[in-house]
């Protein structure tokens, strides 16, 4: 099996991990915008070639894992690209802008839409990790759209990695990755904005925070080149995830200003039951 990865970053270098442990006689490719990026990966045995668009049509299988903003301009230059058999899939994070704009190109079939529910805060090449798409939910939108031989091919590689699979269309994803991802990685943002800018007067915030603050800013330290494009590109479900959670914001403020305990200690029972919701 031939392996083409557009973007050697966390995910496709992880990804190349990972697809290499299921078939070990692959050959993997990759290109990146950065040479440096490309450099490392080969140095780090991620990848055994470079390769480039106009070569892709020789590979299986294309991963695209760069920026959302990016996989429109680069998306349809791969398909044009790409033999009659070979499937596409991005790792994206918005999934209706690209479904939108692949929807008339004459090789749409061969691309499937995929959201894998894995990464980590950190980026490039030297962040890819073994194991990081074994056991992990995968969402994969509009698959009426894919050429079914095709889509079958995808199953094998994601049933493979043990992945469980999520189907649901590309509007849909996009509203509800708004609350469990996008408005994460906005809170975890906003509160280390707000702690940077206290610390400006208030030199030992940092020396008294403990391992709360840490694992609730841990997502902050993720690349903004990544997550600029996310927010913009579903903003207006982004706005209305914002706008529920300033909404109980105020509310829980309100609460604390009027000393109302038994208000405040429901409100904070009722969520407690989010142990039992996420257990593993």
């Amino acid at each position: 099996m031939k392996l083409g990865i557009i973007g050697l970053g966390l995910m496709g270098g992880s990804f190349a991990l990972d697809f290499k442990s299921i078939y070990p006689k692959s050959k993997i490719f990759g290109l990146d915008k950065s040479k440096k990026n490309e450099n490392r990966a080969l140095e780090l045995g991620l990848i055994d070639e470079l390769i480039t668009l106009e070569q892709l049509s020789k590979v299986d299988v294309v991963l695209v894992a760069i920026p959302v903003d990016k996989s429109l301009e680069e998306l349809p230059k791969i398909l044009n690209s790409v033999h009659k058999d070979t499937l596409v899939f991005d790792v994206g994070s918005t999934k209706l802008p690209i479904c939108e704009a692949l929807l008339n190109h004459p090789n749409r079939k061969n691309f499937l839409a995929t959201h894998p529910m894995a990464g980590t805060e950190f980026s490039g090449p030297n962040a890819a990790v073994e194991g990081l798409y074994f056991n992990k939910n995968n969402i994969v939108c509009d698959i009426e759209k894919t050429n079914p031989k095709i889509y079958k091919k995808a199953l094998r590689i994601f049933k493979m990695l043990n992945m469980n699979i999520i189907k649901m269309d590309s509007k849909s994803h996009d509203v509800h990755v708004a609350y469990v991802s996008h408005l994460s990685h906005i809170s975890s943002f906003m509160l280390g904005k707000t702690v940077i800018e206290k610390e400006k007067n208030e030199k030992n915030i940092f020396d008294l925070a403990g391992s709360g603050f840490e694992s609730t800013v841990r997502l902050a330290k993720s690349s903004p080149s990544t997550w600029t494009p996310i927010f913009l590109q579903n903003k207006n479900n982004l706005v209305l995830a914002i706008n529920e959670y300033i909404s109980n914001l105020n509310q829980i403020k309100e609460m604390i200003e009027e000393n109302n305990y038994s208000t405040l200690s429901s409100v904070l029972n009722n969520t407690n039951r989010i142990k039992q919701i996420l257990i593993k």
